[in-house]
């Protein structure tokens, strides 16, 4: 087949591929590009999950804090768009401030981020952020874009006989820093929060995070803020729904006295 016929067959290829790998986002009931089913986003998580754990530290060897942030977790995700699926939430030993998801529920945060937090709110603000990622299938989105261009470059360039092969490791790193976009960020931010909220948490612990990594950021770049690029008057929009939505916060918790017993007091 000639370079042009391959180029023409491609573009045709992912014309199709377009058309026919449309899912509708939970969240916001948009259509978007997204090539995996629902079930590879299990199995992309499954295999990648004990990968990423060992790139990043392993687990923290603290069964009782695993379990409290766990626990914390559970709620936030038990109140989703996508309460079925079977989550796991695990905090890992790296110094980096940092938190990601990946598909079919698997999360995590970095001791880094947990010695940054001060109470139980701010944890959910976390964990629900990344919940609602998975619930909208972000990173499948943003693999899904990644692939799209990758088999774009590759009718445009391919030569005979050439291939590549990439291992869990390669793979992993790729997903890592795979970044989301900033209207991706705002509808985390969003939903993080309604689901928080639904969890009985105090919305104002997801202002004071983003106002803590901002700060932290200012001075060194967070791995964070990398992958997770800060929407434009990201604690503006936060407040005004809170203001607008969950004005009454007195009985909601913070959680400052547990988050110091279960997380502060057991990374010294």
């Amino acid at each position: 087949m000639s370079k042009r016929k391959l180029i023409v067959w491609g573009v045709f290829s992912l014309t199709c591929l377009f058309i026919y790998s449309c899912a509708t986002n939970p969240i916001t009931g948009e259509d978007e590009f997204i090539i995996y089913g629902e079930d590879q986003d299990i199995a992309i998580g499954r295999q990648y999950a004990p990968e990423m754990e060992k790139q990043l530290g392993g687990k923290i060897p603290d069964a009782q804090l695993q379990d409290y942030v766990n626990s914390v977790g559970q709620k936030v995700a038990g109140v989703s768009h996508r309460p079925d699926f079977e989550y796991h939430f695990t905090a890992l030993d790296h110094n980096s401030v940092n938190a990601f998801a990946l598909p079919g529920g698997y999360i995590f945060i970095t001791r880094g981020m947990l010695e940054k937090l001060k109470t139980e709110s701010q944890l959910a603000s976390i964990l629900a952020h990344e919940t609602a990622h998975v619930v909208a299938r972000d990173t499948m989105e943003a693999m899904s874009r990644e692939m799209l261009v990758g088999t774009a470059l590759s009718v445009a360039l391919s030569r005979e006989g050439s291939s590549t092969v990439s291992t869990v490791a390669d793979v992993t790193r790729q997903i890592i820093s795979l970044k989301y976009s900033r209207e991706d960020e705002k509808v985390a931010d969003i939903a993080g929060m309604d689901y928080m909220v639904a969890a009985g948490y105090n919305p104002y612990g997801m202002i004071e995070t983003f106002e803590m990594l901002e700060s932290e950021n200012e001075s060194s770049p967070l791995e964070f803020l990398s992958t997770h690029p800060s929407p434009e008057n990201r604690t503006g929009y936060i407040a005004e729904r809170i203001e607008l939505n969950y004005y009454i916060t007195d009985n909601m918790k913070t959680g400052r006295d547990e988050y110091q017993k279960y997380v502060l007091e057991r990374l010294k």
